[in-house]
Parts: C-alpha cells; sequence; structure tokens
C-alpha cells in the first residue's frame, strides 16, 4: 500500500488509524480506502474541489461543512440523516437551526449524479466534505475510508439528547462522548474544530447578564475580561443575538491550527464548554499538550477525526443511496 504521507511520523500515525479501524465494530470491515476506485474514480476529487470552490465565494462555508459531521454523527451514527428535510426531521430540530453548508452537500451529489448516478452515498459525501474542509484551511489530511450507507430515518427527538450543549459541564459531555464510543482525549481534541467557524450570540449569552440599563455584564468570572468586553462590543443589545456572529477564535479564524487550545490557556474560550476544559484536570492536561504541539494535534486529530466518521455507519444491504441527499428515496 502506498502511504498519503511522507514523513515517518505520519505513516506512524496512518497505520494507527488503519489498526483503529480492524479495532472497530464488523460493519466498518466492510468499509474501504479508495471504495469508489473502481464505480466512481473521480468521487473523493469532485468532492474536494466543489469544497473548495465553494470556500472561494464564501469562506464561512468550511466551518460550517465541518460542524455538519458532528450534528450528523452524533445522532444515530454518520448516516446523513442531518441532511433530510421535512417536519419532524433532525434538519427541523431548533437545535439545528444554525446549521449551514447544505448547498455545498447538495452540489457535491448533483455533480456525481450525472458522473455516477446512485453509486456515491450522501452520508461518504458529508464526511469527506468535513475532511476536506479542514484540509482547506491548513489543517491535516486525514485518510477516510468510504462505503457508508445512507439513513432512511430522521427524527427531530432524536437531536437533543445526543449533541453537546454550549453549557454542558465536563461530566455531561464525557458521558456523551463515552456513549458513542469516544474517550476523554477525543472529548478535547474534536472540541479542537472550534479553531475555526463562528457562532451567534445567543449561543453563549449565559456568560453574561443585562445590567438595569440593558447593557451586557459578564457574570462568568473564568472568562478573560478584555475578551468578555470584546464580546460584549459585537453582541451589544442593539444587536439580534440570533443572527449575529463572533468567530470562535479569536486569534487565527481562518486557520485549521492548535490556536483554539492557547486561547483556552489565556481563558479565551467562547463557550462555556471550551472554558470547562480548563477547569477539570482530565481534559486541561490534554488541553496543555496540545497548546504546546501542534504536530501532536495533527495526529491526534487523525485518529479521533476517523474515529467519528466511523460512528453508527450503515453498510451492505442497510440503508440506501439516495438520488438527492435532502430526501430518501
Amino acid at each position: 500500500m502506498a502511504f498519503p504521507y511522507s514523513s515517518c511520523k505520519q505513516k506512524y500515525t496512518f497505520l494507527s488509524s488503519l489498526l483503529l479501524l480492524l479495532l472497530l465494530s464488523s460493519s466498518v470491515a466492510e468499509l474501504s480506502f479508495n471504495f469508489y476506485a473502481g464505480s466512481c474514480p473521480g468521487a473523493e476529487l469532485i468532492v474536494r474541489n466543489t469544497v473548495r470552490s465553494a470556500s472561494t465565494s464564501d469562506p464561512s462555508v468550511l466551518g460550517k461543512l465541518l460542524r455538519l459531521i458532528f450534528h450528523d454523527c452524533f445522532v444515530q451514527g454518520c448516516d446523513g440523516s442531518v441532511l433530510i428535510r421535512g417536519n419532524g426531521t433532525e434538519r427541523s430540530d431548533p437545535g439545528n437551526a444554525s446549521l449551514g453548508g447544505f448547498t455545498v452537500i447538495e452540489s457535491i451529489k448533483n455533480v456525481l449524479e450525472i458522473f455516477c448516478p446512485g453509486t456515491v452515498s450522501c452520508a461518504d459525501i458529508l464526511v469527506l466534505a468535513a475532511r476536506d474542509a479542514v484540509e482547506a484551511l491548513g489543517g491535516p489530511v486525514v485518510p477516510i475510508p468510504t462505503g457508508r450507507r445512507d439513513g432512511t430515518v430522521s427524527m427531530a427527538e432524536n437531536v437533543r439528547p445526543n449533541i453537546i450543549d454550549t453549557d454542558f459541564t465536563v461530566d455531561k459531555m464525557i458521558n456523551i462522548f463515552s456513549s458513542k464510543g469516544l474517550s476523554v482525549q477525543d472529548l478535547v481534541v474534536l472540541s479542537g474544530a472550534h479553531t475555526i467557524g463562528a457562532a451567534h450570540c445567543n449561543t453563549f449569552n449565559s456568560r453574561f447578564k443585562l445590567d438595569p440599563k440593558g447593557n451586557l455584564e459578564l457574570i462568568d468570572a473564568s472568562l478573560d475580561n478584555s475578551y468578555a468586553q470584546t464580546l460584549v462590543n459585537k453582541c451589544s443589545s442593539s444587536l439580534d443575538p440570533t443572527t449575529t456572529v463572533v468567530d470562535n477564535d479569536p486569534e487565527t479564524s481562518s486557520t485549521f491550527d492548535n490556536q483554539y487550545y492557547k486561547n483556552l490557556l489565556a481563558h479565551k474560550g467562547l463557550f462555556q464548554t471550551d472554558s470547562a476544559l480548563m477547569e477539570d484536570d482530565r481534559t486541561r492536561k490534554i488541553v496543555e499538550i496540545l497548546a504546546n504541539d501542534q504536530e501532536s494535534f495533527f495526529d491526534r486529530w487523525t485518529e479521533s477525526f476517523l474515529k467519528m466518521s466511523l460512528m453508527g455507519v450503515r453498510v451492505g444491504e442497510e440503508g440506501e443511496i439516495r438520488r438527492s441527499c435532502s430526501a430518501v428515496n
């Protein structure tokens, strides 16, 4: 097998990922690298080029694509069910109201249906697009096995019990990650996704309160005062907190790097869930390591992202290959 990396350490990481793949459930064993080599050889290139093209006109789409995979995989597995439109679907749940990137996924699907009709699943497209979004912003290239099939069930009631809310404690986050087969390290590493993307002001406004004059006032002592003032200025009471957005990473929001962890050390985590990682020994130690070693972050990201992308996959006769990502066949 030819390795996609040049350095010995990168090859070691890739081999570790392959070993991880073999150790997981039997259904995952039906996935393979370059699954579409014979049936649709240009599939991954089409995904990558469409993601890059979309980001030239809207750079924010890269963060949106990465967020999409979290909201898909954590709710009944990586089956593309978050993409399905309609009343009562995952996509209709208020917890998913701010998701974006759907048009990019649909654009990719439309092109693939022209060249390889009924071949490439929306579940695979979603994982590959998220992978390519990270790469486009300077992050690591993660080898991803493909062959997932699309789920046919999407229910709003499954969303809230399975996704992380921005005011969760470390214990709550660990419980959810553990239920998905993910570790404490996976929690800290995958939280590094907040090194890109943006959030609406209402997702972290519980860290503030309105004073008698209607102005925001900091009530969360874990937040750096100067950073808090920056947030106050951007999310003033005269603005709509459901539409005003703030970069997740105040320093290098357009680069996938380990700056997120440096921000946490400086008490500049945007969400309560970010700051909480510094308040628990189990997570703080990992934060400190990743803040000081970007290569370590990239290596661990490769492993944790791969693990997440394999959660609850449908293969073989399970599911279907949707003709449109927004609707079951």
